[in-house]
């Protein structure tokens, strides 16, 4: 089946995949995103049946943001910076709290061209899962480092990897 997509064929095969495993099993998820502005939400979308499937995303691109509408602490983004395991992990939280999502997937990152530093390099990006019922102490987040891919590879890189994390063998790796 093809579908008339602007987004880039593998994204909206990994989406489709997303869409079509979490439907089978009954599960609603929720996103938090932030270097990816809308793109891993847009791919979801792009695919029919979705909305039994997506339940919310919030583009929390500036701190304000994700303090205001996901509830990250202030606190949390001085100490860590917005880049950082904590962060993805509050808002990931925060995403789950606010919506009625079964899961849900946080992405903050740096995509460049500028913003890097030598700790965190254009190129890094912070994922968290967080799963209602579960534990808020059991951390599943991952930092990885793209490299400097462009703004639109690393973006891509990110959202792909967002994908994989709301597939629901995902939760049982």
């Amino acid at each position: 089946m093809s579908i008339d997509s602007i987004l880039p064929a593998e994204l909206v095969t990994l989406a489709r995949r997303v869409v079509e495993e979490n439907r089978a099993i009954g599960r609603r998820v929720a996103l938090a995103e932030s270097c990816t502005g809308g793109l891993v939400a847009a791919a979801i979308t792009e695919i029919p049946g979705s909305s039994e499937v997506l339940d919310a995303s919030f583009v929390t691109y500036s701190n304000e943001a994700k303090e205001a509408l996901i509830n990250v602490s202030r606190d949390l983004i001085e100490t860590f910076g917005a880049v950082s395991v904590a962060v993805a992990w509050a808002m990931a939280q925060g995403a789950l709290a606010a919506t009625g999502a079964d899961v849900a997937v946080a992405i903050t990152g740096i995509a460049g061209p500028g913003g890097g530093s030598e700790k965190k390099p254009v190129g890094t990006v912070v994922f968290a899962r967080a799963e209602k019922g579960k534990d808020a102490a059991d951390v599943i987040a991952d930092k990885r480092e793209f490299g400097d891919l462009g703004r639109g590879g690393v973006r891509l890189q990110a959202a792909l990897c967002a994908l994989e994390l709301l597939l629901p063998e995902a939760a049982d790796a």
